[in-house]
């Protein structure tokens, strides 16, 4: 089915590789025109003038009120109202809590929780003034629980969870639906390991229900659900997509399981 997101103006973040870079191109695919946001310039033009007319790239620190501001209104000047901001941009940090300085944990926390929170504030006002819209915020499986080495990292997922939730009940009036994106694991270049090491992701994986990570593609999928009219009666819901991982225990030598 095509046309799915047709006539609908996107910003999606983190967009120049990765999960967002699959999120624009499907949402450009099924019609909308896609504002791709990053800090990696170079790459970010490649990926939107390969897209094509339905889609322009603009730098942006997501942590910048400033950049944020321009973005918005670049995103109107491109292509008219805004109707969906795709809050995808993040970075990942790996060390043990006591490990942790102030800025380190600050660097992470900065572009995933200041940088969503950010994103929505700055677009409320144009989704509202468009009639209403949806937002679509990128947490984690790691919003959900504790793991080793992630303090900062998870810290910022459990945060975005809290901000979608509020955004959901303060704008349903105003026509904005807020809600959640909870990845598994995916092979993205976030799963790249600290020493740039070269691995089988899917090995990782063989204990989980679904043993591999999930792809780009995959969760590209998930995200326009949430940002079209299919979705026109959900809001302030968090949307799992792990393949199983966080439904209970790892399934490796029990009866029946043949991995």
């Amino acid at each position: 089915m095509s046309g799915r997101l047709e006539g609908k103006v996107a910003i999606i973040t983190g967009a120049a590789r990765g999960q967002g870079e699959a999120e624009a191109r499907l949402f450009a695919l099924q019609g909308a025109k896609v504002v791709l946001a990053d800090v990696l310039e170079e790459q970010g033009r490649a990926v939107a003038e390969s897209i094509g007319a339905a889609a322009a790239f603009e730098r942006l620190d997501v942590s910048s009120e400033d950049d944020w501001a321009r973005v918005v209104r670049a995103a109107h000047d491109h292509f008219g109202p805004l109707n969906v901001l795709v809050n995808n941009a993040g970075i990942v940090g790996y060390s043990a809590f006591e490990d942790t300085s102030l800025d380190d944990y600050l660097r992470v926390i900065r572009v995933n929780q200041i940088g969503t929170f950010l994103g929505m504030r700055t677009a409320i006002p144009a989704l509202s003034a468009a009639g209403g819209g949806s937002i679509v915020n990128v947490a984690s499986v790691e919003g959900t629980r504790g793991s080793n080495g992630l303090v900062s990292y998870g810290s910022s997922k459990w945060a975005i969870r809290g901000l979608s939730k509020v955004g959901a009940v303060e704008l349903a009036r105003r026509g904005i639906r807020v809600n959640t994106l909870l990845p598994g694991s995916v092979d993205t270049p976030m799963s790249t390991p600290p020493d740039g090491a070269v691995i089988d992701v899917d090995a990782l994986f063989v204990d989980r229900p679904l043993p591999r990570a999930g792809s780009s593609e995959e969760l590209a999928q998930a995200a326009m659900f949430l940002a079209s009219d299919e979705s026109s009666y959900v809001s302030g819901a968090e949307l799992v997509v792990d393949g199983g991982w966080t439904a209970g225990a790892l399934i490796r030598g029990m009866p029946g399981h043949e991995g």
